[in-house]
């Protein structure tokens, strides 16, 4: 990039984040005096800015640099990590989150307390930290250091080596985003997310049009006719084993993996518990389902173009994002990038900051300490923070010797901590009588059989299990859910245990939320349709005659599917609204 084109990136990029923090700043201003203000934004976030929270926290750069390495070092398939977690998005929208609001409660292992006892609390506020510390929050830094190296190519500029340099742009990125994640609170975030959600999709949208645009030597169309003709394998998500996302895991430990995500991590569930009433939250969390659908257009896409581009030339699939970027993308609009690059590590950085301050706050700190006070209680949130930031500083740049790629090596190491988180809120809230030493056992259980049937048996007995880590997940969430069972039914508790009703917000569910449920399910049936060997991975055309009557079918299914429960839902909803709005088991009961 030459010098002037620098410069101009940077400054509009400092230009552009100016503009975000003052408005961050005059719409958080007076919300974080207090530990809910802190942490749930006063319980009063819409479904607008709730869907941006989501979108940022999820989709960050470990998204654009991790997917789009797996498309151009493989194909399709690893979208089903996306696209399939609208199931876990609707569960979360009609099932969890009523639950959630209705307790008011602040973290999710609170709930588990409530449930259970205080030690399963603290062995699932250990499973978060340890899984935040060594494996999320370093791989959101590096992949924002690495889109970053990239663009600016810093060896060339600064003469340090790559390893040098990533290092260098660890700590830069980490440090600034510490601070905003220290001083800002969760409004703060939930605001700047919705600002730099909207210029995410916006750059996102554009980075695949002009990369088709240069594919096709000036004409779109002519590189859509290139990635859909020329290795259409490319494009299959219906993977075999050989692939990074066998197809038959989604049916197995996919389901499980995405709903610990999206129904009970706390980074990702914290944004929906500042909801100002039930109807909002539904709304947030199921607007985000529609986004999640794009990610495959949008973060993959450019992967599938990548390789056309240059083949396998590249050193590392993690570099197909940020090489493709830098060499298409129009100099001006690098600053832009930059911003959206940057504010997405940001998102997601300081959402975890955050969500982990928060645990270490109210169920760590506040349970030893009860008479803490709110400004104590923020204070010592916040030098945590700080402590937790650092120790990722150092983490972080390690990540450069993974051998198959950051995407893979981010879900394999959230093995240990995601099934059997699932497994026992689920058995929490559907098995009444299962006491809390099952939910120890197998959280104990977990980690080391984990650890067995993907390493240990290859270092300790010097054989391999040859299956998908994914496959892993399907089987342990069976297991751990019977051992949980079979020790309810020989050691119940002596009295079952029961909700209590404790909602601080309103309660009435939003209307619409199961037919946007059905629509969500068709469009997510149909882009595995449009990505399979009869849509555009077909070898012997763009697609396969089968195709249009395929898509046609899918349509009519999902219309008279839509409209049978949107009549069922209004009758009830109709009935629900005219009884007394204020009875909270029977608001429950309409989810």
């Amino acid at each position: 990039m030459p010098g002037n084109s620098i410069w101009f990136t940077l400054l509009s990029s400092i230009f552009f984040i100016a503009i975000i923090g003052v408005y961050t700043y005059r719409k958080s201003k007076g919300v974080n005096d207090t530990t809910e203000g802190y942490f749930l934004a006063g319980r009063g976030m819409s479904g607008g800015f709730i869907a941006g929270a989501l979108i940022l926290t999820n989709l960050s750069a470990e998204q654009m640099v991790g997917l789009n390495g797996q498309a151009y070092g493989g194909n399709m398939t690893s979208m089903a990590w996306e696209v399939t977690s609208v199931i876990a998005i609707i569960i979360m929208a009609l099932i969890l989150l009523p639950r959630y609001l209705g307790g008011a409660f602040t973290t999710l292992p609170q709930f588990l307390r409530d449930r259970f006892d205080e030690n399963v609390r603290k062995m699932v506020v250990l499973l978060f930290m340890l899984g935040y510390v060594f494996v999320t929050i370093p791989s959101t830094l590096y992949s924002g250091a690495l889109g970053v190296l990239k663009l600016f190519d810093l060896p060339n500029i600064t003469g340090l080596s790559y390893t040098q340099s990533v290092w260098a742009m660890v700590w830069i990125i980490g440090i600034i985003g510490a601070l905003f994640a220290v001083f800002g609170g969760m409004k703060a975030i939930a605001v700047s997310d919705s600002l730099i959600g909207i210029g995410l999709i916006s750059i996102c949208t554009l980075i695949p049009i002009i990369g088709l645009f240069v594919l096709g030597n000036g004409d779109i169309i002519g590189g859509l006719k290139t990635i859909s003709t020329s290795n259409p394998a490319k494009l299959n998500a219906i993977g075999t084993k050989e692939d990074a996302v066998p197809f038959s895991t989604i049916f197995t430990g996919m389901l499980w993996a995405n709903l610990f995500y999206w129904g009970t991590n706390q980074y990702a569930v914290q944004r929906t518990l500042g909801a100002k009433n039930l109807a909002e939250g539904q709304k947030g969390v199921l607007y985000t389902g529609f986004f999640k659908l794009l990610v495959p257009i949008l973060m993959m896409l450019p992967g599938i173009i990548a390789f056309h581009l240059y083949g396998g030339n590249l050193s590392t699939k993690d570099l197909a994002y940020p090489s493709l970027v830098a060499d298409v993308l129009p100099w001006y609009l690098q600053g832009f990038f930059l911003v959206v690059l940057l504010g997405a590590v940001f998102s997601s950085f300081n959402a975890l900051i955050n969500s982990a301050a928060t645990m270490f706050a109210l169920d760590i700190v506040k349970p030893m300490s009860p008479s803490i006070t709110d400004r104590k209680l923020l204070l010592i949130s916040k030098w945590f923070s700080a402590f937790l930031a650092f120790i990722s500083f150092f983490i972080s740049p390690l990540l450069m010797l993974a051998p198959d790629g950051l995407w893979d090596l981010i879900r394999r190491f959230t093995g240990f901590f995601n099934i059997p988180i699932i497994t026992i809120v689920l058995i929490g809230i559907f098995a009444k009588k299962v006491p809390p030493l099952a939910a120890k056992i197998v959280i104990v259980f977990h980690v080391i059989t984990y650890y067995m049937m993907l390493w240990g048996t290859r270092h300790i007995f010097g054989f391999s299990i040859d299956i998908s880590y994914i496959h892993v997940y399907g089987i342990l969430f069976v297991t751990e859910l019977v051992i949980m069972l079979i020790i309810g039914r020989l050691y119940p508790m002596s009295k079952p245990w029961t909700f209590k009703p404790n909602a601080k917000v309103d309660m009435k569910p939003w209307k619409h939320s199961l037919s946007i449920s059905i629509v969500l399910l068709g469009l997510m049936a149909g882009f595995y349709l449009v990505f399979s060997p009869i849509g555009l991975a077909y070898e012997s055309s763009v697609v396969s005659p089968l195709f249009l009557p395929s898509l046609l079918i899918l349509i009519i299914v999902t219309t008279l599917l839509a409209y049978i429960c949107i009549k069922l839902w209004n009758k009830k909803y109709a009935q629900y609204v005219h009884k007394d709005t204020h009875n909270h088991d029977k608001q429950i009961d309409i989810v």
